[in-house]
């Protein structure tokens, strides 16, 4: 059993520096802590594989909820992710009262503010990098983003 005092630590260390997860091991025992949202939450796990789900044959009873993914994963066809550079906390504007950086439909060109990650006290702006039309904004502000998470869906100019 771990210390409690120990797993206090811990989850101050991961409040300290938002971490979302971890996992330490060594010859008596192994944790990990995770906080925020459950992983089928966040919104990466939806497209990790539309490519197989566009070759794979549709079930021949499918449930209400799962007739909707073929139509989604086919919408998304030719669409480029901007993704996280870091960890840290997503916020859409640059404040509560502003209007979002992008929102669906906005055209953009590599150097247009996408949005901000918060990471250690520092707000760092995110550039688009790639050009054309927002299709999706994948995250909501304020929520926890990891490294390489999807953001944005962009349809090529």
């Amino acid at each position: 059993m771990i210390d409690p005092t120990k797993l206090k630590d811990l989850i101050k260390l991961m409040v300290e520096n938002d971490l979302t997860e971890i996992d330490l091991q060594d010859d008596k025992e192994t944790v990990t802590i995770r906080r925020g949202h459950p992983p089928a939450a966040h919104a990466p796990m939806m497209y990790a594989a539309p490519a197989a789900q566009a070759a794979a044959p549709a079930p021949a009873a499918a449930p209400a909820g799962g007739a909707a993914a073929p139509a989604a994963a086919s919408s998304d066809a030719g669409l480029i992710a901007i993704e996280s550079p870091m960890v840290g906390t997503f916020y859409s504007a640059a404040n509560p009262d502003s209007a979002p950086f992008v929102t669906n439909g906005a055209k953009i060109n590599p150097s247009t503010v996408v949005c901000l990650i918060e990471a250690m006290k520092v707000f760092n702006e995110i550039k688009a990098e790639k050009g054309g039309t927002v299709e999706r904004v994948l995250v909501k502000s304020g929520e926890a983003v990891e490294f390489g998470q999807k953001l944005f869906l962009v349809r090529p100019a």
